[in-house]
């Protein structure tokens, strides 16, 4: 007789059950217990973030989190995000904590919903009223074997963000994200809020991140995420005074080859399909895809 799940909220102490939960799932979307940890107990109060795990016989079997999008002005935009250990699927466990993070959703204020689900998961969010929008793209590398950085042009200097000051990156970074492909735009995003979930959280490895200056301009970077030997890119941006001069290409490709040197052995990266300009850098740095998740849309 099988023993019906029980679903909680997450608690920090489940940030290492919870990465293993997500590992399993998407072993391609690399993030450490410390990382999880800081993403269960550090939000903006006003994301009304509601983190729940779901645990049959004591095991922790799924994990889910549903939030509003505070670095947004289009008002009401959500995200939700469920992962069920394989061995435990069909047992209406993921549709149960959909539910409860509809509801809270609702009571939050929430007009809009976006998830991102693998191919397998297409029929489950269709038949809770998701549709699809758009295809992002996972991809990997073993960092064995790299092509030669491009030149660095005159006037810019690479450093590693670990010299940088923090509103600088922040400065570059809200910049950068203006541009990225979404259906409600990074238009809001607040310094405070920045500094303590990025800049100061666990995840970002800023002796790996680059950033391309240009003075003290950060003209274009890559931002690293470590776990152990494997490796997330967390963004790489450049603003638009200063693109196509290959800055991108050149900053992701230096960071790579520090990060090899450092141990790191496979990098993992993820790209909109409208985003054909870094699906173009990292195809040159041999990135190979080893997924491609639907990002799906919902009113509430």
């Amino acid at each position: 007789m099988t023993t019906r799940a029980v679903i909680r909220q997450a608690a920090a102490d489940d940030a290492e059950a919870v990465a293993a939960v997500r590992a399993l799932v998407a072993p391609y979307k690399i993030m450490s217990p410390a990382a999880t940890r800081h993403m269960l107990t550090v939000q903006s109060p006003g994301e009304r973030f509601l983190p729940l795990v779901a645990e049959r016989d004591g095991e922790l079997v799924a994990w889910a989190s549903a939030g509003l999008n505070v670095w947004t002005s289009d008002p009401g935009q959500a995200h939700l995000s469920i992962y069920v250990h394989p061995e435990h699927r069909k047992q209406g466990i993921g549709s149960e904590l959909a539910d409860r993070l509809h509801q809270h959703l609702t009571e939050v204020g929430a007009i809009r919903v976006r998830t991102f689900v693998q191919p397998d998961g297409l029929e489950f969010a269709r038949n809770l009223g998701y549709d699809g929008t758009r295809q992002m793209h996972f991809a990997g590398v073993e960092l064995k074997s790299l092509p030669e950085p491009p030149e660095t042009p005159e006037g810019i200097e690479l450093v590693a963000f670990d010299t940088v000051d923090p509103h600088t990156a922040y400065t570059a970074d809200a910049i950068a994200s203006l541009d990225e492909p979404s259906d409600s735009p990074l238009d809001a995003v607040d310094y405070d809020r920045w500094l303590e979930e990025i800049w100061n959280g666990p995840a970002m490895d800023k002796a790996l991140s680059v950033a391309a200056m240009a003075g003290d301009e950060m003209a274009a970077f890559t931002v690293v995420e470590t776990h152990g030997d494997r490796m997330w890119s967390g963004m790489t941006g450049t603003i638009p005074g200063y693109r196509g001069k290959g800055l991108a290409k050149l900053v992701k490709s230096v960071a790579l080859r520090r990060a090899a040197a450092a141990g790191v052995t496979a990098a993992y990266t993820s790209n909109d399909d409208e985003n054909g300009p870094m699906l173009a850098v990292n195809n040159w740095l041999g990135y190979r895809r080893v997924q491609t998740e639907l990002g799906l849309l919902r009113t509430l």
